[in-house]
């Protein structure tokens, strides 16, 4: 390799040399054998009440082992098969390990039923350390009892789903995935894949961006009543499963599952519905910079203003990363240098690697990897800053157990997002002002679609599943809802006619039964690490500890108690007023710039 040239390629050595190793072959093995024996102890343990305190804390104990265990053979696995995507290998050892595993959701689900069986938990759990530390942990199993089946019952769930939930998502995404759009191109009738066609909504051609959206939308009547078919189903099936389970709603199911109260999501929403004119605004002035009087075509949301043509090398990518990660906090600066350093990252553009970008915390060995495609733009930057903010996250729970280490999807943005608002915000400071334009305006763009869309995504969803309480929707209906949805978000800054009516029938989050309202978690994450960042503006230095503290204990603590724990309370809408503050002011200078003649 060129002297100074750092690796594009990550190093897996860290987890194992190769998958026919002595240390591969033989941790299957173990994996195996520990299984086993735990299963059979659990089984055992539970026909007695006998050295309660010895029993928990040894079943949490190879809870933590087993788990890490899984995660370092798995994690080889999946991460050698997204970089080289053909790989049969490691395709059929991450098959075999996640056969091997399965008996140990038999395993959790005999030791929760235990031990919410269990007197005076409280005295249990103050008897020792090791299951102090891990009371959140306990209290949650307790906490959900009340929404547990019996075994007959969530046994009949799990099957039916199969052929219930499961396979209507496995119906849409079949449509999806398959689904060819006609369009004409250069004056030749095309049929290309709808994930390309997508594509052309950031075309600088108008014409393109335009005739690309209607023929989306006309070529939907050919999969339309299969997949209406697929939603009724799904939201059916929860609706029916809530009841049963005792939950308030699907919402409630949630709202319980991301550890999150009403009070929180509704003065979230409350002040996200506040700021709607803002964006408004912003829609508005973008319309006109385009060309359109009387608001912009929803076809154009995604339109580029001005251009950034400012390419990074490697090198220089990591140089600008470490250098404004150092200026918030030595250790995040260290963090990100140790990750171009020492192998972290896969950036490296190539036939075979799965596309998109992730980071990947194996907790076993704490160590984080990222996957991403570097090309030099500044878009890539962004992109290996937000998943280096995912590593940092995982860099701070390394110090805590496995099972205190998982946290709810709300949460799970907070670092990423900081991290990238750090770049972002040196970038817009450190350009030359048209290139700070286009950058501010893709920065508001982000922000828009996980407010503003998002917010119709939301109501979408809630009328969707009341309306679904009482019988199945017709297409119109649908369609219906999601229009009127869109108008209470956008108002008049995107023009009526233009809206999509099938904004529904593409996107995967609405087709996971397990997953409802996948959607307001992307608001928080956002606000909440806007929230933190205007915070850091304020204090300065000092809330570097605050932060590391914060990321601390997101495994082991509600939304509501994670805010607390730096003084900052989520439940009352000033907080998230003052974290939309930042998006407001940057709508402010867009509109004030964009009078520039001399900005594009």
């Amino acid at each position: 390799m060129e002297e100074g040239k750092l690796d594009m390629r990550w190093s897996l050595k860290e987890l194992y040399p190769s998958f026919d190793s002595e240390e591969f072959v033989n941790d299957i093995e173990r994996l195996k054998e520990d299984i086993n024996l735990v299963n059979i102890w659990t089984h055992n343990m539970i026909k007695g009440y006998e050295n309660l305190e010895e029993n928990i804390e040894s079943y949490i104990e190879s809870q933590n082992q087993i788990c890490s265990l899984y995660t370092r053979l798995a994690s080889f696995c999946s991460l050698t098969l997204s970089a080289d995507a053909l790989n049969t290998t490691a395709q059929s050892y991450l098959e075999k390990v996640e056969k091997i595993f399965l008996p140990m959701v038999e395993v959790s689900t005999i030791f929760n039923k235990w031990i919410i069986s269990l007197y005076d938990i409280d005295s249990i759990i103050n008897s020792r350390n090791s299951i102090k530390e891990h009371e959140f942990y306990l209290r949650e199993i307790i906490e959900r009892k009340a929404y547990a089946l019996s075994d007959r019952e969530e046994s009949t769930i799990s099957k039916m789903k199969q052929t219930g939930s499961v396979a209507f998502g496995n119906l849409q995404k079949l449509l999806i995935s398959t689904h060819k759009v006609d369009i004409e191109i250069e004056g030749k009738i095309e049929s290309i894949p709808l994930t390309i066609l997508k594509n052309f909504a950031f075309s600088n051609d108008k014409d393109m961006r335009k005739s690309s959206y209607e023929a989306e939308l006309e070529s939907y009547k050919k999969i339309e009543q299969p997949i209406v078919a697929a939603l009724n189903g799904i939201k059916g099936e929860v609706i029916t499963i809530s009841n049963m389970r005792g939950y308030k709603s699907p919402l409630h199911y949630t709202l319980v599952n991301s550890r999150m109260d009403e009070d929180t999501l509704n003065s979230m929403m409350t002040a996200v519905k506040e700021s709607l004119p803002e964006f408004r605004r912003y829609y508005q002035r973008k319309g006109e910079m385009l060309g359109h009087k009387d608001g912009m075509p929803y076809y154009d949301i995604f339109a580029p203003i001005g251009s950034n043509n400012k390419t990074y090398s490697y090198e220089e990518a990591r140089d600008f990363i470490v250098s404004n990660f150092s200026s918030f906090s030595n250790d995040l600066g260290g963090f990100a240098q140790n990750a171009f350093e020492k192998g972290w990252i896969d950036a490296e553009p190539r036939n075979g690697k799965r596309g998109g970008a992730f980071c990947s915390n194996i907790h076993p060995i704490k160590e984080s990897r990222i996957l991403s495609t570097f090309n030099g733009s500044f878009k890539n930057v962004t992109t290996l800053a937000h998943e280096l903010g995912h590593g940092y996250h995982g860099h701070i729970l390394s110090k805590q157990s496995y099972l205190n280490s998982k946290y709810p999807m709300p949460i799970a943005e907070t670092a990423s997002l900081f991290c990238e608002t750090l770049v972002r915000d040196a970038a817009i400071n450190n350009s030359d002002k048209k290139t700070a334009f286009t950058i501010l305006e893709g920065e508001i763009n982000n922000s828009s679609q996980v407010i503003v869309d998002i917010y119709a995504r939301f109501i979408f969803e809630k009328a969707l599943f009341e309306k679904r309480k009482s019988s199945a929707l017709s297409l119109e209906e649908i369609k219906e809802t999601m229009i009127e949805s869109q108008k209470k978000a956008f108002g008049t800054s995107i023009i009526e006619a233009t809206l999509s009516p099938y904004a529904w029938i593409n996107k995967p989050h609405y087709y996971y039964a397990e997953r409802n309202f996948y959607n307001f978690p992307y608001t928080f994450g956002l606000l909440f690490a806007k929230g933190l960042f205007a915070r850091y503006k304020k204090v300065g230095f000092e809330f570097t500890k605050e932060y590391d503290k914060l990321l601390s204990i997101t495994g082991k603590a509600s939304l509501k108690d994670i805010g607390n724990s730096i003084g900052i309370d989520i439940t009352k809408i000033e907080f998230w007023r003052e974290s939309l503050d930042g998006i407001k002011y940057n709508i402010q200078k867009f509109i004030d710039l964009s009078k520039d003649k001399d900005i594009l």
